[in-house]
């Protein structure tokens, strides 16, 4: 890990000492692209706040707790856990075909500035709809939580629940590869911010919490009753072809430092009305996260 990036952690564990996080958050505008109040992710900004369990901007959506979430509100633990998977399994009531991901994928994470174009995850760039497939400078389709880690394929299910199917360059989903997901290694070259290493991927700042919460679904939602395996996250990063991914710690603090957005939360309200017709509760209810790990 540089230097530099040390020294930003080292910071940030000193304001949290003190009492006080700087939270800062990033834009996420394509380089080809003029800055525009539409940008797909948050508006930089540096604030002082007080320290507290969940970032600023991390507050519950609760447009959905008298009806969709009315089973799971009041519980914690594996209690919790338990009635969000009975919930999110039994509302998906759309299940894709991996080819139907491809058109899946142009609407929900379509470019807010442009709508001819999709935002890809890790390089943050805006490119073409129709430029998926599978050349170098094509986009393609990345499973966030990595279809080896459990042998799922590509099969229906969580081969192509959409919740962790993201657009991606096609040779950076190849850098991320099936890598666990933790903090340090050399910058890619393609996609700046991102790091990576032997055992490990590291995602841009502005999509850490998406990427966390991206994970956590799966676990929630998959967990040995659908004929594939049991989806859990733990603290490793060598996980292999074990369904399971890491680190959970590290997972846990990327969610709470960038908080779900305006992009995400369409992304998750796309899927539920038009395609899958479940929910992420954790993009919903960011303080689930620690109630259930």
């Amino acid at each position: 890990m540089d230097n530099t990036r040390v020294t930003r952690r080292a910071r940030f564990a000193l304001a949290i000492a003190t009492g006080t996080v700087l939270t800062a958050v990033a834009v996420q505008i394509p380089a080809s692209a003029t800055a525009t109040p539409a940008a797909p992710h948050r508006v930089a900004v540096a604030s002082a706040a007080p320290h507290s369990s969940l970032s600023a901007g991390a507050a519950a959506d609760t447009s959905y707790d008298d009806t969709y979430y009315q089973d799971a509100v009041g519980k914690t633990g594996q209690a919790l856990k338990d009635s969000l998977h009975r919930i999110i399994s039994s509302t998906q009531t759309g299940k894709l075909t991996y080819s139907q991901v491809w058109d899946a994928l142009k609407e929900t994470d379509q470019d807010p500035a442009n709508s001819a174009n999709v935002i890809l995850l890790y390089t943050g760039r805006s490119q073409s709809k129709n430029s998926n497939g599978g050349n170098p400078d094509d986009w393609n389709r990345e499973h966030v939580w990595a279809k080896s880690h459990g042998d799922f394929g590509t099969d229906t299910g969580p081969g192509t629940d959409i919740h962790h199917l993201r657009p991606e360059d096609v040779s950076v989903n190849s850098t991320r590869g099936d890598k666990d997901f933790d903090n340090g290694g050399t910058e890619v070259g393609e996609a700046s911010g991102n790091y990576t290493d032997d055992d490990s991927f590291e995602p841009r700042d502005a999509v850490k919490g998406d990427v966390a919460r991206m994970i956590l679904y799966m676990a929630v939602r998959y967990d040995g009753g659908d004929g594939f395996a049991d989806l859990e996250p733990n603290d490793n990063v060598d996980n292999g072809s074990q369904p399971h991914i890491g680190r959970l710690s590290v997972l846990k603090q990327w969610s709470q430092e960038d908080p779900p957005d305006t992009f995400e939360k369409r992304r998750n309200q796309v899927i539920f009305d038009k395609y899958q017709h479940n929910r992420n509760p954790f993009i919903d209810h960011p303080e689930w996260v620690d109630e259930i790990w």
